[in-house]
Order: C-alpha cells, then structure tokens, then sequence
C-alpha cells in the first residue's frame, strides 16, 4: 500500500501533462466541440439593449424576423480576439449584406457602448447578456463564439473563436451559402 502512495503524485503528474498536452496541441480544432443546438430552433431569450448604443436589445422573435440565414455573434468587450474579429463581420457586413446580431456577454454596458463607439457598430441589434443566462442557453464555451442561423430559425453551424483567417472566413460564407440555399 505504501508503495502506492509513493508513486500517486507520479501518476498524477503524467495524468495533468497528458491533458495539458491534449489541451494544447494545435492539430486540436476547439470547433470540433459539438454543440447540441445544431439543428435545433433558436433558443428562446429576450436580451435588454445597451444603454447608449442605437440597436434595439435582441430576441429570439428578431432573429426568426430576419429573412435569410443570421450571424449571432457572441462577443465581449474584455475580450481581445473579439476586438481582433471586430473588423472582419464589419467588412462582412458591409460587403457581403450579412445580417449580424450580436449577445454581448456578461459585460459592463457602459464598456460595451464605449467599445462599440470605439470600434463601429456592425450589429442590426445587441443584447445585453449580463448575467450569461442567454450563453447558457446559446451553450457557448466561452467568447467569441458566432452561430448561423438558417431563414427557418434553425441553428445549422457554430464557429469557435474569432473569426480571423483566411480558412474561418471561408468556412463561415461556406456555411452561409449553404443555410441560403436550404432556406425556402
């Protein structure tokens, strides 16, 4: 027995390394997580809008309002590869006509106005996620975390991070076009 205990923090070592290493290791794709939305309804939530920003909050009722396929955004003010995303469904939205939502998640309002005025506003409407319920909902793992959802109000992609590379771009219009397509 006490030959055991003598080698637990041994085995308990190579069993953090093992998971470290898995954690980390890059051919690990973090949207290979499933999400169980896929192929669901949009969750039902109703999101305050932020003080000080011109979009109304948001609402499931918004999204299934909106003709064709929907980016929902989940982003937060405090999050840097947010900020590194920013630009691009800008650009997105711009050139492209995407219709974007956005859940602003657990985040101060009054930082999330000062970001956006910083920033710009790509968004047709935001809600204030303050407490996270609507993540809860959305059953997002951290932020930024972007959805598409079809013109039937079905949730068809989830995409893991911000939307930066060339191969995220195009995967997200991909995934785009295809929710266009399967929209009557």
């Amino acid at each position: 027995m006490s030959r055991i205990v003598i080698y637990l923090p041994l085995f308990a070592a190579i069993a953090i390394g093992l998971a470290g290493w898995w954690g980390l290791n890059p051919d690990r794709d973090p949207n290979a997580v499933p999400s169980a939305l896929i192929g669901k309804s949009v969750p039902v939530f109703d999101l305050l809008a932020i003080e000080g920003i011109q979009t109304a909050g948001l609402a499931t009722a918004d999204i299934l309002e909106i003709d064709g396929p929907v980016l929902v955004n989940v982003f937060a003010s405090w999050c840097v590869p947010c900020r590194a995303e920013h630009a691009v469904l800008t650009r997105m939205v711009q050139e492209d006509g995407l219709n974007l939502v956005g859940i602003n998640y657990k985040n101060d309002p009054s930082d999330a106005a000062a970001w956006l005025a910083e920033l710009g506003n790509p968004y047709s409407k935001i809600g204030s996620d303050r407490n996270g319920r609507a993540g809860i909902e959305w059953g997002i793992s951290g932020v930024p975390e972007t959805f598409i959802v079809d013109g039937n109000g079905v949730v068809v992609f989830r995409y893991v991070g911000p939307i930066q590379t060339d191969a995220a771009l195009s995967s997200i219009r991909q995934e785009l076009a295809q929710a266009d397509e399967d929209t009557p």
